[in-house]
């Protein structure tokens, strides 16, 4: 019933199409958009949802390389049949297939080697794309390339334009690292293999089965059996056709894919078969307009949207486990590539409208990886946990989709597997369930974390509340407003702690390892759950509004690391990375609905082009443009799990959703075009609708929602009718006091402050094991302390807070010559003489970093003083190109200008050893020797070495803590 369901869309929209000759929607997608910049997609073949993606591979490595095409290039290496869409790591890329002419030669141990012999030149007017559909001329063996696809297999015409010798190169070792393969003939036109590999996921299994429409002569393997040639005597009418079935639990598996959906030798067969299912899923959404370019944007960002997650079960219903064994679904289709810290936050809801059947399977297959894996995915690749990106994002999913009525998966377990992923001790969970912050000592990008991790767990509470488990809402609940203890009412921002007090050398506009891809202005407004408390925290509306204009108004720059992923930038709001996707929509929630039509309008017209580098960052599976393709019709889901959508600036005159319960919902903008683009009033099926947000269920009920748009911003419109993000009075928080100081260490005495968020707040202390008293008054320290302290107001008490304090030695002071870098400040000027050493992870709070620069430090011990040994401690970490320093050398004085060498040491550490380590560099004296002035220098290791992937980059040296003794 819903293929004709489909298949009748198909034909309506088609005939509609035709009747106006204006191009349907299909015609309209460019694969290209995104192919340029650093939007990382690639242009080739794929079905919606299809586990084949068969595209060209154009670059072996490099950031902009992810998806394996950037439409710079000018070089194709061969035509591989997995991909990944937008993402910023890459993978993916396997069974490489490549069509030549003339002699054979193998490559041998070339990873990314750009010369290998088989590649081409293409002429890049020749390529063309569209749906399922990708096609280029090679220019060396003069062979003409056409591809397409089925859900499970890669179809390949390959026309041959002369009579040389013609071969089909099979690379096996093609980009990633290849940990296992194998090739076997099985006929004169058929090959199986396998392929094993490692690089994002670690362990990624794929086999495949291909067909060739006539038999190859002969099968030759080089040397390692990991790249095969297939030669042709003869290519009967120069035509060539390669079918290739891929499965990641078997050859046979792969085998029951090919011969299920791909019989014919026909291509036009598969074209137009192609074409129909991405008319189906296109015609989802029916837009009018005049501006065919724009048009051509919204169409391309659903096709975008469509592309991954990927699917994984075989057509028998076989797929491989997140136990890396091979299990039969018996909840129908499972997938794979979850992008999740990026698409819960427009992707998946803009699935709970057009894609229902789809989020039910989704989340189907999360609970199967919890089943198989022992956790919800939070980047999951090919049955492999990634390890990458934050939060437990699969959870805002599934609870969206549950309030918004799509609940066909089992609850209960889902509920189980969030509270596993919530009571974890490992990515900075046992700081934030203990303490109700992470602070940057415990764990790198303590805010994001603490904020996300707060915003999953008010999602985990309305399930809970959904299913009337009473005592977990009440936990998740409370833990929903951690995001409260990291901000910094002083400043206005969300700020990272050291010791529980705030981390020194503040810089909202720095990106540093407190924040996962951003800088504080990125993060500070991130509280979806609970809009109304934060803007309690800015101390009402019209603060909340300020830091909103200065948002996207502030001329200050990007300071800090180097972060690739942070572009599109409007002031500080980077829509080129999702943490801000959400900003424009929040003067919705200040009755300021006319602000967010204006910025919402800004970034749909600047920030995406139909053009190669039509994409203002990363398109990351489907979020950028997803965020397109709902904000154009008018809405976006702020809060993931709220069942409704705020309202925005609708793009389009009518845009009609054809949504799977058969009903429609029509959004007109009356009077729109370039300049009209603020709401003057709005009807909702007939009815005044003066409101800046919508139901989703009046969306899936059917009717019209009409915009009457103008030139001038309608402040009276939605003034008094603005969404609502707020957890209840009666499940508030007090949020936990914070220290004046994040100092650790003193000589004489040290003066402290306790301070709370709210002025009637009360705070109870105690120094170590003595009893809890009321403060009154700043506290004196004199000797080594713990203080402990809480916070009350209105009879609920806050977590209890810890900070040591540890007296050192007078006397001492140090000079760096050399400046440390703002992002890696630790303790401040006397971090290296602190008493205080850090651990493994340099993203933590007390190492200080110098970039590409030598080191030199001179240490006042105030008088002279016997020394038995000089030591400083070091940090190598070679994959974030932090190396030890390639030698020290140590120097004695007393009267701070002539300086003697007291010894050196020359480095030894194996260069190519990724893993991080700490080291103590050290001299030591047979006899005492007296000295006032100790000078240390280091050289820096130079640049990143050429097997190195920064290979050219200035390093880094990490130090913390010189020792005398």
């Amino acid at each position: 019933m819903r293929f004709i369901v489909n298949l009748s869309l198909v034909v309506a929209f088609l005939f509609n199409s035709c009747s106006n000759n204006s191009p349907s929607p299909y015609e309209l997608v460019n694969p290209f958009i995104g192919t340029g910049g650093h939007g990382h997609t690639f242009p080739g073949a794929i079905l919606p949802f299809g586990m084949v993606q068969l595209s060209p591979d154009t670059r072996l490595e490099g950031w902009d390389g992810c998806s394996g095409y950037h439409y710079s290039d000018s070089v194709i290496y061969g035509f591989s049949h997995t991909h990944l869409s937008g993402t910023g790591v890459s993978d993916y890329g396997d069974v490489l297939l490549m069509p030549i002419q003339g002699d054979i030669h193998f490559d041998n141990g070339y990873k990314g080697d750009s010369k290998r012999s088989y590649s081409s030149s293409f002429k890049k007017e020749s390529e063309k794309a569209s749906p399922g559909f990708y096609g280029v001329h090679l220019n060396k063996h003069d062979i003409d390339v056409r591809l397409s696809a089925t859900l499970r297999t890669g179809i390949h015409e390959y026309t041959f334009n002369n009579d040389a010798p013609s071969s089909i190169i099979l690379d096996l070792q093609h980009r990633d690292e290849l940990i296992k393969s194998s090739i076997q003939k099985v006929s004169d036109n058929e090959i199986e293999g396998s392929r094993i590999s490692k690089a994002w996921a670690q362990e990624q299994h794929i086999y495949f089965v291909i067909r060739f429409s006539q038999d190859f002569n002969f099968l030759i393997k080089d040397s390692t059996g990991t790249k095969a040639a297939l030669s042709f005597d003869k290519i009967e009418n120069g035509k060539l056709m390669v079918k290739v079935g891929i499965s990641a639990t078997s050859i046979d598996g792969a085998r029951k894919n090919l011969e299920a959906e791909a019989s014919s030798w026909e291509m036009e067969k598969y074209l137009r078969s192609v074409r129909e299912e991405w008319e189906s899923a296109l015609a989802k959404i029916e837009i009018e307009d005049p501006n065919e370019s724009t048009k051509t944007i919204f169409y391309t960002a659903l096709y975008h949207s469509m592309i991954a997650p990927n699917t994984f079960s075989d057509v028998d219903g076989k797929y491989r486990g997140m136990d890396q064994k091979i299990h039969s679904s018996e909840v129908g289709d499972v997938y794979t590539v979850f992008s999740l810290w990026d698409t819960f936050r427009a992707t998946h809801p803009l699935y709970t409208i057009i894609e229902q059947e789809k989020s039910n399977a989704f989340i189907r297959t999360f609970l199967l990886q919890y089943q198989q894996g022992g956790e919800l995915p939070i980047w999951e690749l090919a049955a492999n946990y990634t390890g990458c990106m934050i939060g437990y994002h699969s959870i805002p999913v599934i609870t969206d989709a549950y309030i918004k009525g799509i609940r066909d998966y089992d609850a209960d377990l889902a509920l189980e597997a969030m509270i596993h992923s919530a009571m974890q001790d490992k990515l900075g969970l046992d700081a934030y369930k203990n303490k109700g912050f992470i602070s940057s000592e415990d764990e790198s990008e303590s805010v994001s974390k603490t904020l996300e991790y707060a915003y999953d767990d008010w999602c985990i509470a309305l399930l809970a509340k959904e299913l009337k488990k009473d005592s977990i809402y009440a936990t998740f609940i409370e833990r929903a407003q951690y995001y409260k203890n990291i901000y910094n009412p002083e400043n206005g921002f969300m700020q990272s702690k050291l010791n529980a007090g705030w981390s020194l050398g503040f810089d909202p506009a720095e990106v540093n390892f407190n924040f996962t891809e951003a800088n504080s202005w990125q993060y500070s407004l991130f509280a979806p759950q609970d809009i109304s408390g934060l803007i309690q925290l800015y101390g009402g509306e019209d603060n909340f509004e300020k830091q909103l204009d200065q948002l996207f108004t502030t001329d200050t720059e990007l300071t800090g690391r180097s972060q690739s992923d942070i572009t599109g930038l409007i002031g500080q709001y980077a829509h080129g990375n999702e943490p801000s996707h959400h900003m424009a929509y929040l003067y919705n929630y200040i009755g300021k609905a006319y602000k967010t039509q204006e910025r919402v309008n800004q970034i749909l017209t600047e920030q995406y082009q139909n053009t190669p580098d039509g994409l203002s960052g990363n398109e990351d599976c489907g979020q950028m443009s997803s965020w397109y393709v709902l904000s154009s019709m008018g809405f976006y889901s702020v809060s993931p799990g709220e069942n409704y959508y705020a309202i925005g600036s609708p793009l389009f005159e009518k845009v009609k959703l054809n949504l799977e319960n058969g009903n429609k919902f029509i959004i007109k903008a009356k009077n729109h075009n370039s300049k009209n683009i603020y709401i003057q009033r709005a009807t909702l099926n007939g009815k005044d609708f003066n409101q800046s947000y919508i139901l989703h269920q009046s969306i899936m009920d059917g009717g019209e929602l009409l915009f009457e748009m103008g030139a001038e911003p309608n402040s009276e419109w939605a003034k008094n009718n603005s969404p609502k993000s707020a957890i209840d009075l009666e499940n508030q928080i007090t949020p936990i006091p914070y220290f004046s100081t994040s100092k650790q260490t003193f000589e004489d005495s040290l003066l402290i402050e306790l301070k709370t968020l709210n002025d009637n707040a009360e705070v109870y202390y105690r120094i170590n094991t003595n009893d809890y008293q009321k403060l009154d008054g700043k506290i004196t320290l004199y000797e080594n302390a713990e203080i402990a302290a809480y916070s009350i107001q209105n009879g609920k008490k806050s977590k209890e807070i810890k900070a040591n304090y540890i007296k050192i030695p007078k006397g001492r002071s140090i000079e760096l010559i050399t400046p440390y870098s703002n992002q890696y400040i630790a303790a401040g000027d006397n971090t290296l003489i602190d008493y205080l050493k850090g651990g493994d992870d340099f993203r933590t709070g007390y190492w200080q970093g110098y970039y590409n620069t030598d080191f030199e430090a001179i240490i006042d011990l105030g008088e002279r003083k016997e020394i038995k040994t000089i030591s400083i401690g070091a940090l190598k970490d070679i994959k974030s190109w932090i190396w030890f320093p390639s030698s020290i050398t140590f120097m004695g004085s007393n009267d701070d200008e002539n300086f003697t060498e007291l010894g050196s040491i020359i480095s030894d550490f194996p260069p190519q050893v990724y893993s991080a380590s700490r080291r103590e560099f050290k001299i030591e004296f047979s006899a005492p020797i007296k000295y006032r002035y100790i000078k240390i220098k280091a050289k820096n290791f130079g640049d990143c070495p050429e097997w190195h992937p920064g290979n050219g980059n200035p390093t880094w040296l990490f130090f913390d803590e010189i020792t005398i003794e």
